[in-house]
């Protein structure tokens, strides 16, 4: 519209060059049109006799580049932190998305910096999979000339804390290259540690790499990550207080789940989203559970207590802002330390044991069986700032407008003699009612995204992990795309569990579904997965990949995709005649040009 209205006045161009500029830039990313834009200047200060952009005499060697590895977006939003503490210390920057990365420029590199979550059992994020396995090759190069640093994000609720940033600063190292800075490897509330990193690690990268100039220069290149179109007020820090418009329950009365299609509105927020993006959901923690613990621990809810530079009653602090239900292991050590309790002194002691021992148990069941009395802000001190839970977003916004739909599997469990709820999950499905407010923020994910409307896509998503490519669906048919889709969905009962029966079959008439294939895994003596329809249809999926197919998975991360994952491998080599590595090198080969990809938990 933009460039129409610009057309429509007094232009040097000719008519028929309107025309060709209005079709390219159709065709063009943000990131391309921002490359575009900067060579058109470029260019106009060279034909003009002017001296090339600052850029464009910036020594290569004396750039930083920064990638991030990010799962849920916590490492791209501290890397974009960290380049913007060392633009302003004069430092040239190159930022860009891991799985963007060319591996075959690293051995021409002189200084770098990573940050990197961890994903399930000590993996690298999807986005990371593929610089993984090259820094850890044969064919990685000599890094004697590389000076780098490492900043890891991690959960140490999970065995292999932080194991991804721990795998690329030992691996940079055995290359050869020089540590500048030494890793830290942060929980989840790592925001206040991530700050003081970064000050330190810009401090040491400054010497060498700050401009004469003493102003930063950014530098455009291949996969550097545009910001600009995802602005917004509401974020991680300042989520939107939206409204609960719809909570119904999805699943039969007598399914062995409770799943939940939640409706959420966004009016007047200016939050805008696309298929592939996660919602962001902070939730208050049950009443009854806070009660417990006050008890358990004699502590009066009134008493006052500092949080995060806040003064705030106890009572609100547990409600509002601290984590009751995740169980993690350095709360029993700090809560063990501050009621002398032997016992639990004894079992942080033994890491399997006490891994063993939070298997079964939320935060407050570690308080509740032991109760002792401390102090407000001991308790406190103890226990670690609530996180958001990132649902995948169920809906386009072509179709629904200003709202936002997720499919939330409810964590419901017996134990102790008690019923356990999920924190955001109980929630949404039971503590929170329609009309009600709930704080929200749009987590936008690049690394799950569709392609232009003539690709062919195939689409694996068992259980909730339904919800993307309900917003997939969505968006071809307003779009009207020519590119068939393909479904595997895949839950325990035909007549319980079928997600958006009515909705799928819909698309499936009006040929928006190509095809749907379900598998009901308990309707039948033998079960049956979506890695067993997988295997009954790989001929007709290998001639979808070989004719340029997109590739998704969504859902359970621990064995549903790995299930998938080597399903596709047996296809490749019984299809494509491909020996075992060379099959796995195929889909890396397909992660790399963003047709092979993950949204799992």
């Amino acid at each position: 519209m933009l460039l129409a209205s610009l057309a429509a006045q007094a232009s040097p161009l000719s008519a028929q060059q309107i025309k060709d500029l209005q079709s390219l830039v159709s065709q063009l990313n943000p990131i391309q049109q921002a490359w575009v834009s900067g060579y058109l200047a470029a260019a106009a200060q060279l034909a003009g006799g002017l001296s090339a952009a600052p850029v464009q005499q910036t020594n290569e060697s004396a750039v930083l580049t920064i990638l991030y590895g990010s799962q849920t977006g916590n490492a791209k939003a501290v890397a974009t932190k960290v380049k913007a503490a060392a633009e302003q210390q004069g430092i040239a920057v190159k930022l860009a998305d891991i799985g963007s990365y060319k591996t075959t420029a690293l051995a021409k590199e002189k200084y770098l910096l990573i940050v990197t979550s961890t994903y399930g059992e000590g993996e690298p994020p999807e986005s990371a999979v593929a610089f993984h396995k090259f820094l850890f090759s044969k064919k990685a190069p000599k890094l004697d000339g590389l000076k780098y640093a490492v900043l890891g994000l991690g959960d140490t609720s999970y065995e292999f804390f932080c194991k991804t940033a721990i795998d690329f600063d030992e691996q940079l190292a055995a290359l050869g290259a020089k540590r500048l800075h030494a890793r830290a490897d942060l929980d989840v509330d790592y925001a206040a540690q991530a700050a003081s990193w970064t000050e330190a690690a810009v401090l040491a990268f400054a010497p060498e790499l700050k401009q004469e100039t003493g102003s930063a220069q950014v530098i455009a290149w291949p996969g550097a990550t545009a910001t600009a179109s995802h602005d917004s007020a509401y974020t991680k820090e300042t989520p939107y207080s939206a409204e609960l418009s719809v909570n119904q329950k999805i699943t039969g009365r007598d399914s062995t789940k409770d799943v939940r299609h939640i409706e959420i509105s966004l009016v007047d927020s200016g939050i805008t989203y696309q298929p592939g993006d996660a919602l962001g959901v902070y939730f208050l923690n049950d009443t009854k559970a806070v009660d417990a613990i006050l008890t358990a621990t004699g502590l009066d809810g009134t008493t006052e207590v500092q949080l995060a530079g806040q003064t705030l009653a106890l009572k609100t602090a547990l409600t509002e802002q601290l984590e009751l239900t995740q169980s993690y292991p350095s709360f029993v050590e700090k809560y063990a330390q501050a009621t002398a309790n032997s016992e639990l002194l004894e079992l942080v002691k033994d890491k399997a044991a006490l891994r063993q021992y939070l298997d079964s148990r939320q935060t407050l069941d570690v308080i509740l069986q032991n109760p002792a009395p401390l102090t407000a802000q001991q308790l406190v001190d103890s226990l670690r700032k609530q996180q958001p839970r990132l649902y995948s977003i169920a809906s386009s916004q072509a179709e629904v407008g200003d709202e936002v739909h997720l499919t939330v599997g409810v964590v419901r469990y017996d134990a102790f003699g008690e019923t356990h709820l999920g924190g955001a999950s109980g929630f949404l499905a039971e503590r929170l009612e329609e009309g009600s407010q709930v704080k929200v923020f749009v987590e936008h994910n690049d690394n799950f995204r569709l392609p232009d409307h003539e690709t062919p896509v195939i689409m694996i998503g068992p259980g909730t992990g339904i919800a993307p490519f309900r917003a997939f669906l969505q968006e071809r048919d307003q779009a009207g795309a020519t590119g068939q889709n393909w479904l595997f969905f895949g839950n325990p009962h035909f007549t319980q569990d079928f997600l958006y029966q009515v909705e799928l079959q819909d698309y499936l008439k009006r040929g928006v579904l190509s095809k749907l294939d379900v598998a009901f895994s308990r309707d039948q003596a033998q079960k049956v997965y979506v890695q067993d329809k997988l295997r009954v249809k790989a001929e007709e999926i290998w001639t979808w990949l070989q004719q340029g197919a997109y590739l998704y998975i969504c859902g359970d991360g621990n064995k549903m995709a790995k299930d998938v994952h080597q399903a596709l491998l047996d296809i490749a080599q019984q299809q494509g005649g491909f020996s075992v590595e060379q099959a796995e090198q195929y889909f890396d080969d397909l992660r790399q040009a963003k047709r092979y990809q993950k949204d799992v938990y």
